[in-house]
Protein backbone atom coordinates (compact mmCIF):
# COMPACT_ATOMS: atom_id res chain seq x y z
CA UNK A 1 0.00 0.00 0.00
CA UNK A 2 1.26 3.46 -0.84
CA UNK A 3 0.19 6.96 0.08
CA UNK A 4 1.63 10.11 -1.48
CA UNK A 5 2.03 13.48 0.15
CA UNK A 6 2.84 15.65 -2.83
CA UNK A 7 5.43 18.35 -2.05
CA UNK A 8 4.14 21.91 -1.95
CA UNK A 9 7.45 23.52 -2.93
CA UNK A 10 9.27 22.93 -6.19
CA UNK A 11 12.63 22.56 -4.47
CA UNK A 12 11.58 19.63 -2.29
CA UNK A 13 13.00 16.23 -3.03
CA UNK A 14 10.51 13.37 -3.22
CA UNK A 15 11.43 10.22 -1.33
CA UNK A 16 9.81 6.87 -0.68
CA UNK A 17 9.81 5.43 2.81
CA UNK A 18 8.66 1.92 3.67
CA UNK A 19 7.31 1.87 7.20
CA UNK A 20 8.98 -0.74 9.39
CA UNK A 21 7.36 -2.63 12.26
CA UNK A 22 8.23 0.06 14.79
CA UNK A 23 6.73 2.85 12.70
CA UNK A 24 3.58 0.81 12.03
CA UNK A 25 3.12 0.14 15.75
CA UNK A 26 3.52 3.87 16.46
CA UNK A 27 0.90 4.66 13.82
CA UNK A 28 -1.49 1.89 14.95
CA UNK A 29 -4.07 4.06 16.70
CA UNK A 30 -7.23 5.48 15.09
CA UNK A 31 -6.45 9.07 16.10
CA UNK A 32 -2.87 8.82 14.85
CA UNK A 33 -3.95 7.56 11.45
CA UNK A 34 -6.48 10.41 11.31
CA UNK A 35 -3.83 12.97 12.25
CA UNK A 36 -1.40 11.47 9.72
CA UNK A 37 -4.05 11.79 6.98
CA UNK A 38 -5.07 15.32 7.96
CA UNK A 39 -1.49 16.56 7.78
CA UNK A 40 -1.31 15.28 4.20
CA UNK A 41 -4.71 16.69 3.31
CA UNK A 42 -4.53 20.10 4.99
CA UNK A 43 -0.84 20.80 5.41
CA UNK A 44 0.91 21.90 8.62
CA UNK A 45 -1.24 21.99 11.75
CA UNK A 46 -0.91 22.58 15.48
CA UNK A 47 -2.25 20.40 18.27
CA UNK A 48 -5.04 22.95 18.76
CA UNK A 49 -6.08 23.11 15.10
CA UNK A 50 -6.06 19.32 14.84
CA UNK A 51 -8.12 19.08 18.03
CA UNK A 52 -10.75 21.35 16.46
CA UNK A 53 -10.81 19.26 13.27
CA UNK A 54 -11.00 15.91 15.05
CA UNK A 55 -13.15 16.87 18.02
CA UNK A 56 -10.57 15.89 20.65
CA UNK A 57 -8.69 17.86 23.29
CA UNK A 58 -5.44 19.57 22.36
CA UNK A 59 -3.76 17.52 25.10
CA UNK A 60 -4.74 14.30 23.31
CA UNK A 61 -3.61 15.50 19.88
CA UNK A 62 -0.35 16.82 21.34
CA UNK A 63 0.35 13.40 22.88
CA UNK A 64 -0.28 11.59 19.59
CA UNK A 65 1.76 14.13 17.61
CA UNK A 66 4.75 13.48 19.86
CA UNK A 67 4.33 9.72 19.43
CA UNK A 68 4.31 10.10 15.63
CA UNK A 69 7.31 12.43 15.69
CA UNK A 70 9.28 9.96 17.81
CA UNK A 71 9.23 7.57 14.81
CA UNK A 72 9.88 10.36 12.26
CA UNK A 73 6.41 9.90 10.79
CA UNK A 74 5.90 13.64 11.12
CA UNK A 75 8.22 16.54 11.87
CA UNK A 76 8.10 19.97 13.44
CA UNK A 77 7.91 22.82 10.94
CA UNK A 78 11.17 24.78 11.22
CA UNK A 79 11.04 28.50 12.03
CA UNK A 80 7.31 28.43 12.71
CA UNK A 81 5.38 28.50 15.95
CA UNK A 82 6.44 29.04 19.53
CA UNK A 83 7.39 26.92 22.51
CA UNK A 84 3.70 26.84 23.46
CA UNK A 85 2.25 26.32 19.96
CA UNK A 86 4.27 24.01 17.73
CA UNK A 87 3.46 23.37 14.07
CA UNK A 88 3.73 19.86 12.60
CA UNK A 89 3.84 18.52 9.05
CA UNK A 90 4.12 15.29 7.10
CA UNK A 91 7.49 14.80 5.38
CA UNK A 92 7.05 15.13 1.65
CA UNK A 93 7.11 12.02 -0.51
CA UNK A 94 5.58 8.57 -0.51
CA UNK A 95 4.94 6.25 2.39
CA UNK A 96 4.45 2.54 1.75
CA UNK A 97 3.66 -0.28 4.14
CA UNK A 98 2.69 -3.93 3.94
CA UNK A 99 -0.74 -5.09 4.96
CA UNK A 100 -1.02 -7.83 7.60
CA UNK A 101 0.64 -11.07 6.48
CA UNK A 102 1.89 -14.37 7.91
CA UNK A 103 5.54 -13.25 7.93
CA UNK A 104 4.80 -10.69 10.65
CA UNK A 105 4.81 -11.26 14.38
CA UNK A 106 1.35 -11.33 16.01
CA UNK A 107 1.82 -7.79 17.32
CA UNK A 108 3.09 -6.65 13.92
CA UNK A 109 0.06 -8.14 12.17
CA UNK A 110 -2.27 -6.46 14.66
CA UNK A 111 -0.60 -3.07 14.10
CA UNK A 112 -0.69 -3.42 10.31
CA UNK A 113 -4.36 -4.40 10.47
CA UNK A 114 -5.28 -1.33 12.51
CA UNK A 115 -3.40 1.01 10.18
CA UNK A 116 -4.88 -0.59 7.06
CA UNK A 117 -8.44 -0.59 8.43
CA UNK A 118 -8.28 3.03 9.59
CA UNK A 119 -6.61 4.22 6.38
CA UNK A 120 -9.36 2.75 4.21
CA UNK A 121 -12.12 3.82 6.60
CA UNK A 122 -11.03 7.46 6.40
CA UNK A 123 -10.52 7.16 2.67
CA UNK A 124 -14.08 5.84 2.22
CA UNK A 125 -15.46 8.56 4.49
CA UNK A 126 -13.83 11.25 2.37
CA UNK A 127 -15.50 9.75 -0.71
CA UNK A 128 -18.90 9.69 1.02
CA UNK A 129 -18.44 13.30 2.16
CA UNK A 130 -17.69 14.25 -1.44
CA UNK A 131 -20.74 12.42 -2.81
CA UNK A 132 -23.06 13.87 -0.17
CA UNK A 133 -22.01 17.50 -0.57
CA UNK A 134 -24.93 19.68 -1.69
CA UNK A 135 -24.40 20.24 -5.39
CA UNK A 136 -25.27 23.91 -4.97
CA UNK A 137 -22.05 24.34 -2.94
CA UNK A 138 -19.80 22.81 -5.63
CA UNK A 139 -18.77 25.02 -8.59
CA UNK A 140 -19.75 23.54 -11.95
CA UNK A 141 -16.15 23.18 -13.10
CA UNK A 142 -15.35 21.01 -10.07
CA UNK A 143 -18.49 18.93 -10.58
CA UNK A 144 -17.36 18.32 -14.17
CA UNK A 145 -13.79 17.52 -13.09
CA UNK A 146 -14.72 14.84 -10.52
CA UNK A 147 -14.38 11.33 -11.94
CA UNK A 148 -15.37 7.93 -10.58
CA UNK A 149 -14.80 4.73 -12.53
CA UNK A 150 -15.33 1.03 -11.83
CA UNK A 151 -14.48 -1.64 -14.42
CA UNK A 152 -14.82 -5.43 -14.26
CA UNK A 153 -12.36 -7.27 -16.52
CA UNK A 154 -10.76 -10.72 -16.88
CA UNK A 155 -6.95 -10.46 -16.53
CA UNK A 156 -3.92 -12.37 -15.32
CA UNK A 157 -1.95 -11.31 -12.25
CA UNK A 158 0.91 -10.15 -14.47
CA UNK A 159 -1.43 -8.03 -16.59
CA UNK A 160 -2.99 -6.42 -13.53
CA UNK A 161 0.45 -5.62 -12.13
CA UNK A 162 1.47 -4.03 -15.44
CA UNK A 163 -1.69 -1.91 -15.41
CA UNK A 164 -0.95 -0.79 -11.86
CA UNK A 165 2.54 0.28 -12.89
CA UNK A 166 1.12 2.29 -15.82
CA UNK A 167 -1.35 4.04 -13.50
CA UNK A 168 1.49 4.80 -11.07
CA UNK A 169 3.46 6.34 -13.91
CA UNK A 170 0.56 8.60 -14.91
CA UNK A 171 0.07 9.78 -11.32
CA UNK A 172 3.82 10.32 -10.83
CA UNK A 173 3.86 12.45 -13.98
CA UNK A 174 1.01 14.56 -12.64
CA UNK A 175 2.82 15.03 -9.30
CA UNK A 176 5.95 16.23 -11.09
CA UNK A 177 3.95 18.51 -13.38
CA UNK A 178 1.69 20.18 -10.79
CA UNK A 179 3.74 20.04 -7.59
CA UNK A 180 3.95 23.36 -5.75
CA UNK A 181 1.15 24.86 -7.82
CA UNK A 182 -0.77 27.73 -6.23
CA UNK A 183 -3.43 30.16 -7.36
CA UNK A 184 -7.07 31.14 -6.88
CA UNK A 185 -8.35 28.20 -8.98
CA UNK A 186 -6.18 25.53 -7.33
CA UNK A 187 -7.65 23.06 -4.83
CA UNK A 188 -6.20 20.09 -3.00
CA UNK A 189 -7.48 16.94 -4.73
CA UNK A 190 -7.33 13.22 -3.99
CA UNK A 191 -6.31 10.65 -6.60
CA UNK A 192 -6.93 7.02 -5.72
CA UNK A 193 -6.84 3.62 -7.38
CA UNK A 194 -7.83 0.12 -6.25
CA UNK A 195 -6.92 -2.89 -8.38
CA UNK A 196 -7.61 -6.36 -6.97
CA UNK A 197 -8.94 -9.78 -7.90
CA UNK A 198 -12.47 -11.08 -7.25
CA UNK A 199 -11.83 -14.76 -6.46
CA UNK A 200 -15.52 -15.71 -6.23
CA UNK A 201 -16.53 -14.14 -9.54
CA UNK A 202 -16.49 -16.47 -12.60
CA UNK A 203 -14.44 -15.53 -15.66
CA UNK A 204 -16.93 -14.24 -18.20
CA UNK A 205 -14.69 -14.14 -21.25
CA UNK A 206 -16.45 -11.03 -22.54
CA UNK A 207 -15.57 -7.37 -22.83
CA UNK A 208 -15.22 -5.46 -19.58
CA UNK A 209 -18.35 -4.03 -17.97
CA UNK A 210 -17.83 -0.47 -16.84
CA UNK A 211 -19.87 1.64 -14.46
CA UNK A 212 -19.14 5.35 -14.29
CA UNK A 213 -20.42 7.89 -11.82
CA UNK A 214 -20.21 11.36 -13.30
CA UNK A 215 -21.99 14.26 -11.62
CA UNK A 216 -23.76 11.67 -9.43
CA UNK A 217 -25.46 10.07 -12.46
CA UNK A 218 -24.91 6.31 -12.86
CA UNK A 219 -24.24 5.16 -16.40
CA UNK A 220 -23.77 1.54 -17.39
CA UNK A 221 -21.54 0.95 -20.38
CA UNK A 222 -20.60 -2.37 -21.96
Amino acid sequence: MAQDNAPRDDGDQEDTRTLDAGALKALAHPLRVRIFDLLAERGPQTASSLAALIGESSGATSYHLRALAARDLIREVPDRGTARERWWERPHGRFTFSGPNDDMTPSGRAAAQIVEDEFFRHRHQRLMDHLHRPQSTVPQEWRDAAHHLTTMLDMTAEQLQELAQRIDAVVDEAVQRYRGQTGPDVRRVTIRADLFDLPDAPVRGTDGHTGRIENIDLRELS
